[in-house]
């Protein structure tokens, strides 16, 4: 029999017709998992043929996640058992549930899976591997609330890779979305990956394709861990542009997004999770550099080694002073008044440029936007993250238009109310995508030189 592949692609389409076709163009390094509850109206022996028995095959209860009603446990495990005929490769038996004898007749020829589901709070996978139930591999899953619980999963992982154990632990959610792409670098024998056609079958839950172009499959023990840390980062443009550039110079880093909005639960998990170097994203990039007691606002930190003093940089400040050195002199309104926006105004005093900040803490009237006669305008505020945020200050910025010749947008999506505007008005228009590129770069640059290895 073959073994277990490193990925395990959840078949989560709403028709079995578009899920065959995905498993059927999977590459040998991911196996199909066949979830029957949600197929439920399909014959679990017709499904396993269907994928010539190269699957995984479950049945998740709805407390875990899954379809299958709780109440209805006897009809589940008969529902999941009818798809031995088919000799699927795998199948997934829950942790402490006896071993029917229907499966335990075909065990010469199917592999048995072991899986449990944990709670929120509930970290048990130390005491459970002491005593281990009858399988060729085991998978515990729990929940993450907090961005450093991922950490508590580290020593356990290493302890089964060291004892020869085909285990892999993970937490749903998207503060759990470290455990589930160092599952090889921890120790784990394989992760769970959502189809790249269809939806994530769990919460954090990330396409193969994408933990592919991370090389998850590659990671060792050496690999340190980067990522952008913030409040929303799942977007991020920052796993792409840095994963490549630092599989290009052969460093043993990769770079996930890091969802997280508190300075001290950031702190929190930066041991647990041995993090080398992180992007900084609203709201942290004044608080955490201040709880680290270092002088922001700042986007770049690094460390050579996990306990070693945190340097920081500003790369949107580099960033915004060589857009600036291309646009006409004058005066400059500034919208916003968080980290951004404080980059932005020191950026603008050092090349001796006039500003007038407006805020909601500190607005500023039309009029008085008028009487300035700004040539350049810097959208600094955090609307244009969301579907659906319109332009800042409208008042404002008519105020500003008669005068204006050029204008900056951070906010680093496609099409923003703000960057529309600035295009239709016939302003010069550096948009958040080229800030990006240019602050991302210097950070790269960071942690390539800057960053070792794991502990």
């Amino acid at each position: 029999m073959q073994g277990l592949p490193f990925y395990l692609v959840t078949l989560s389409h709403d028709r079995w017709e578009e899920a065959l076709a995905c498993a059927r163009n999977l590459p040998p390094d991911a196996l199909p998992e066949l979830r029957l509850d949600l197929f439920p109206s399909e014959d679990p022996e017709a499904l396993v043929t269907g994928l010539k028995r190269r699957c995984l095959v479950s049945c998740r209860r709805i407390s875990e996640g899954g379809r299958w009603p709780d109440e209805d446990e006897e009809g589940r495990l008969a529902h999941l058992l009818k798809a031995l005929p088919g000799r699927p490769r795998w199948l997934d038996l829950e942790w402490d549930l006896p071993v029917p004898p229907a499966l335990q007749a075909a065990r010469s020829h199917v592999r048995l899976l072991r899986s449990v589901h944990v709670g929120p709070g509930i970290f048990d996978l130390e005491d459970r591997l002491q005593s281990l139930p009858e399988g060729d591999a085991w998978k515990w899953v729990g929940v993450a609330t907090r961005l450093g619980d991922a950490g508590r999963l580290r020593a356990p992982l290493a302890w089964a890779r060291d004892h020869g154990l085909r285990l892999s632990a993970f937490l749903m959610g998207p503060k759990g979305i470290a455990s589930r792409a160092m599952q090889a670098a921890w120790g784990g024998a394989f992760t769970y990956a959502a189809p790249d056609d269809g939806p994530p079958a769990a919460p954090g839950q990330l396409p193969l394709a994408t933990l592919r172009a991370w090389r998850c499959a590659r990671l060792h023990a050496g690999h340190g861990l980067c990522g952008v840390l913030g409040e929303p980062v799942l977007h991020s443009r920052g796993p792409a542009f840095h994963n490549e550039r630092f599989q290009r110079a052969f460093k043993d880093l990769v770079y996930l997004p890091l969802p997280c909005a508190e300075a001290g639960e950031a702190i929190e998990a930066m041991e647990p999770l041995g993090l080398l170097g992180l992007s900084l994203t609203a709201p942290l990039k004044e608080a955490l550099p201040e709880a680290l007691g270092l002088a922001g606002p700042l986007n770049t930190l690094w460390r050579r080694a996990p306990g070693a003093p945190w340097q920081g940089a500003n790369t949107d400040a580099d960033a915004f002073g060589q857009a600036l050195s291309h646009m006409t002199p004058g005066p400059v309104l500034v919208l916003g008044s968080g980290g951004v926006a404080r980059t932005s105004l020191a950026v603008l005093e050092t090349s001796g440029r006039s500003a007038l900040q407006a805020s909601r803490r500190k607005p500023a009237s039309p009029e008085a936007v008028a009487a300035f006669a700004p040539i350049g305008v810097v959208q600094a505020t955090s609307l244009g993250m969301e579907p659906g945020d319109p332009a800042p200050f409208p008042d404002l910025l008519t105020a500003a238009q008669p005068t204006l010749r050029w204008a900056v947008e951070w906010i680093y999506k496609e099409d923003t109310a703000f960057a529309v505007w600035a295009r239709g008005a016939g302003l010069t228009l550096v948009d958040g995508a080229g800030l990006f590129t240019a602050q991302a770069e210097a950070q790269s640059r960071c942690f390539i030189a800057g960053c070792g290895g794991a502990e």
